[in-house]
């Protein structure tokens, strides 16, 4: 899938570019399809389940997304992390308003995700919002998340390791972001197997599901570009995207 040279200019002014039809409705049917299936105890893998379940290296890798992705950040992306997002109707809280870089720090800041869509997404049922053109800001103050009943809420201490083999670690939490008003932020309509690629300096997040009977799933990927050093040590390794 190409996208234009309008499009990639929209990317790095407003921080963010969706895109629908990246994946095919038959697609989307069958990984909900494995998701809902019994798994083993040990299954999922944290943040690297890509690396080995068959269904979620098939979208981290999948040349509709990693395409796009390439064209994106003009050069070859590798896979950092994964994850699936699954918001129960009346109440499924979504994740504070925050920039990636402040979980992932990457030298050079290469970072950027793609959010797919496995349900109709909008306002209503917690779908994606945006700040459009906070990228252009570089990585903003940001304090933990305190508003439990919109966001989920926690604090996770991370081992860092640089290039040279320092070790460190670092305490990380919910991040919601200091000085973003409510006229600021953009929230998006999304359909079922369309996507949002976003940088990781792009504030963006979601609000609890206040649909009586409408669930939101969602998958998100992150990359980087190749030769990215990426510091917390639970991600560091990364995979290719090329299947």
């Amino acid at each position: 899938m190409l996208i234009s040279r309008d499009q990639i200019k929209q990317y790095h002014n407003e921080g963010f570019l969706m895109v629908e039809n990246l994946l095919t409705d038959q697609e989307v049917s069958d990984f909900l399809n494995h998701e809902s299936k019994p798994k083993p105890e040990d299954w999922q893998k944290g943040l690297r389940t890509h690396t080995t379940d068959p269904q979620w290296q098939y979208l981290a890798t999948h040349p509709n997304i990693t395409g796009i992705t390439s064209q994106l950040l003009n050069g070859d992306p590798q896979i950092v992390q994964s994850m699936y997002l699954n918001k129960q109707p009346d109440g499924g809280t979504g994740i504070a308003i925050h920039q990636d870089t402040h979980y992932i720090k990457n030298e050079p800041n290469t970072l950027m995700a793609c959010w797919v869509a496995m349900d109709d997404t909008d306002p209503e049922n917690g779908g994606l919002c945006v700040v459009p053109g906070s990228n252009l800001k570089g990585l903003q103050s940001a304090h933990k998340n305190l508003n439990n009943s919109e966001h989920t809420s926690w604090e996770t201490d991370y081992e860092m390791q640089d290039k040279n083999g320092k070790k460190w670690t670092e305490r990380l939490h919910s991040f919601e972001m200091d000085d973003v008003g409510p006229d600021e932020i953009l929230k998006l309509t999304v359909p079922r197997g369309g996507g949002v690629f976003f940088t990781g300096l792009t504030i963006h997040g979601s609000y609890a599901n206040q649909s009586p009977d409408r669930i939101r799933r969602a998958f998100a990927i992150h990359y980087v570009k190749n030769g990215t050093w990426v510091f917390r040590t639970d991600i560091q390794e990364l995979t290719s995207s090329l299947r």
